[in-house]
């Protein structure tokens, strides 16, 4: 029986158990949550025993499906490393590129760029996790993860990609025609601010400034919390407090007045956005595929950028 049994069935079963949804393995594997579970059906026929628990809402893994990856997810690993070299011997980059990227980073960097990565690479597969918390990427089997410099591990390899950001202190028109305008950092306490808590610590962010070359953190106080950077900007938006964002992200709303800018002066410019991975002799082509073509489009709106009559 068992020498009949095929990959398909075996990785559907992995698929599924890793991301306990049917159809979120569906989306992994490119068919429909109907077709994922008639596979692992078929397989659990086959071999006779039950290796999911199915109810309405979940699935789970049963004790005889949890050995049984055990034993299999190495050689499923190995297998999969095998193909991918099959298209690096011939120069190609192919296989699957697992991110782990945080809400803003997918957007100002990820988003842009990943329409020219797929078209130039059609052999490659990429499956983003976006996740403003920070994770072990080798733990959890990602290529690489996007950050800014100052959270990255030193055990991993950073690199920069995109250019540099600056911190704001945004807030909108109303807000500031009822509640006056900051001329100091210190001059927060009396002010509403949108506390952003950082997860999975709970710490409440501080907030930074820049005066005349010394850093400094003030502890903001307000009474709207939250781990969402939309709802951060949202809730500045609102007229509901100021917020601290990196200045970039809400370039269109502070184009359109739609927030207003303070303590600019007290806010330095610094290293953006970094792709890092855990430091290995050899690169996988896929990886290295992805970080050329970041820094080529990157360098390419940097350019644009400089041209005569071109929106900064």
């Amino acid at each position: 029986m068992q020498d009949q049994l095929d990959l398909t069935g075996l990785s559907a079963l992995l698929t599924v158990a890793d991301r306990r949804s049917f159809t979120a393995a569906a989306a992994v594997l490119g068919v429909t949550p109907s077709a994922v579970s008639q596979t692992v059906k078929q397989l659990e026929q086959r071999l006779g025993v039950r290796l999911l628990y199915r109810t309405t809402r979940s699935v789970g893994i049963t004790e005889a499906g949890a050995n049984l990856l055990e034993r299999i997810r190495p050689a499923l690993g190995d297998v999969a490393a095998a193909l991918e070299s099959l298209g690096e011997l011939q120069g190609r980059a192919s296989g699957t590129l697992r991110l782990n990227v945080p809400q803003l980073g997918s957007a100002m960097i990820i988003e842009p760029a990943l329409p020219g990565f797929l078209a130039a690479h059609p052999e490659v597969q990429v499956d983003i996790v976006i996740e403003d918390a920070f994770s072990d990427i080798v733990g959890q089997g990602f290529d690489a993860g996007l950050r800014l410099a100052e959270t990255l591990e030193k055990d991993m390899v950073g690199v920069r990609v995109g250019g540099n950001l600056s911190l704001a202190v945004v807030g909108s028109p109303g807000y500031f025609a009822a509640r006056g305008m900051p001329k100091h950092p210190k001059d927060l306490q009396s002010h509403d601010c949108i506390r952003y808590r950082q997860m999975p610590s709970g710490a409440i962010y501080k907030w930074e400034f820049d005066e005349d070359g010394r850093t400094f953190e003030v502890s903001p106080r307000g009474r709207v919390t939250t781990n969402s950077s939309e709802l951060l900007v949202r809730a500045a938006l609102d007229g509901l407090g100021l917020a601290q964002v990196i200045a970039e992200s809400v370039a269109d709303e502070l184009r359109s007045g739609r927030l207003v800018r303070a303590l600019a002066k007290y806010c330095r410019p610094f290293p953006g956005f970094f792709l890092y991975y855990p430091s290995r002799a050899q690169m996988p082509l896929k990886l290295r595929a992805f970080l050329d073509h970041l820094r080529s489009y990157f360098q390419a709106s940097r350019t644009e950028r400089r041209r005569p009559g071109s929106r900064a």
